[in-house]
């Protein structure tokens, strides 16, 4: 997901007191317009890196400090906003942290956990970490968790558990590399789950980009800078199976990502995503390289049913420019960053035989790996660094303002 978070299923509220919903991925029936309603909020500086939604109310988290609602009003918003799912009225919600958000997941009782590189929140200490009331922006004070140093740039619910993934080495000072298993209300450290994330080398730090959960949270597929999983040789993917008491690395893993892409890139997988069904993920990458053999700068599809070596089911190629993020809902497979064209695998940053242009924002067949028609465009910027796929539609993040040839302020959606 880089960054990307699917709706909550039915409302938040609804939900038993102090439980998490599980993550529930939204099988959309079509592929969304191409017209991106004309309501949403305008964020005017920064990127906007994750998106969660939570009952009736959209939580945007980032780098951003300042945004302008549908009356040209501006208001000051450090990090964190939050509006109106329907109509992009502004909430009240604005919490006080020292630092960027880099990823959220809805909670239970109208709360929202956000993660990032933040210090301390509403002027209580807390690293990395935290939950968050929607309707007052105040500090949940039972969730206590918090890294050592680094920053949590990846968050999912299912059940009583919280998953965590970034750059830290500790939780509430349990070692914790890369990836951690928390008590959704309290925070604490799962003891029993560790997927021991080691490096290619013993001088690669850890990181994990990204993860997504498999509907019914059985599976969890995590993607970084790694070369081990639990002693596994698992080159910057592992697929875990979350069911249990354990992390289990499942028998399952390609070799797919052993080639390296630029010298420069620890990692250069961004994003991954489950199908609604669970049966297959997609994973985007940067690279700063081209060439049809390779899966630099590219989607590619997984399929997950059967066991040892497996390859992509397909790769799309943008032709040498970088996919950030990635939503798969069944009709579609979004891509976003800031490449200039898909089905290029000949190109480099050129567009080679067959390729089509795709401006910043993409979709593609979720069978067949071609691009579909769908062609919004976008201002290209950096990238799309958060898709947020609903029952009404398909929001988007950025770092720019154009969307769809029309003014969207680093945040947008397209209705289905």
């Amino acid at each position: 997901m880089r960054r990307h978070l699917f709706a909550i299923a039915a409302a938040v509220a609804t939900t038993m007191a102090g439980v998490v919903p599980a993550v529930a991925q939204v099988a959309q029936p079509a592929v969304v317009s191409a017209d991106p309603v004309d309501w949403t909020p305008h964020v005017l500086d920064g990127t906007v890196h994750a998106i969660a939604a939570v009952g009736d109310t959209v939580v945007l988290g980032g780098t951003f400090s300042v945004v302008e609602d549908g009356d040209g009003f501006r208001y000051r918003r450090d990090y964190l906003l939050a509006f109106s799912a329907t109509d992009g009225t502004l909430r009240r919600f604005a919490p006080r942290l020292d630092g960027p958000v880099y990823s959220l997941a809805a909670g239970p009782d109208g709360t929202v956990y956000a993660g990032g590189a933040f210090r301390s929140v509403n002027g209580v200490a807390q690293r990395g970490l935290a939950r968050l009331s929607v309707a007052t922006g105040a500090r949940v004070g039972d969730f206590t968790a918090a890294v050592n140093w680094g920053d949590v740039r990846a968050l999912a619910t299912s059940g009583r558990w919280l998953y965590a993934g970034g750059t830290f080495t500790a939780v509430n000072k349990v070692p914790r590399v890369g990836l951690a298993r928390l008590d959704a209300t309290s925070g604490a450290v799962d003891t029993g789950f560790d997927a021991a994330l080691t490096g290619a080398t013993a001088q690669q730090r850890v990181r994990v980009e990204d993860f997504a959960l498999a509907p019914g949270g059985q599976r969890l597929v995590v993607a970084g800078a790694f070369g081990r999983a639990a002693g596994q040789p698992r080159v910057q993917l592992a697929l875990l199976d979350t069911s249990g008491p354990r992390a289990v690395v499942v028998n399952w893993y390609t070799d797919a990502y052993r080639d390296s892409c630029d010298a420069g890139y620890e990692t250069y997988l961004r994003g991954v995503d489950f199908a609604p069904d669970g049966s297959y993920f997609v994973v985007v990458t940067t690279g700063n390289a081209h060439g049809p053999t390779r899966l630099c700068d590219t989607a590619a599809r997984f399929d997950v049913a059967g066991l040892g070596r497996h390859g992509p089911v397909w790769v799309n190629h943008t032709g040498g420019n970088t996919l950030l993020s990635v939503a798969v809902t069944g009709s579609a497979v979004y891509v976003g960053g800031h490449q200039q064209w898909l089905d290029n695998p000949q190109g480099n940053k050129t567009a080679g035989p067959g390729a089509v242009s795709r401006p910043g924002i993409g979709a593609i067949h979720p069978r067949t790996g071609k691009a579909l028609p769908w062609n919004p465009t976008r201002s290209r910027g950096v990238g799309v660094r958060a898709f947020l796929a609903t029952g009404s539609g398909l929001w988007v993040g950025s770092d720019t303002d154009r969307l769809g040839n029309e003014y969207h302020g680093r945040i947008g959606m397209f209705p289905l």
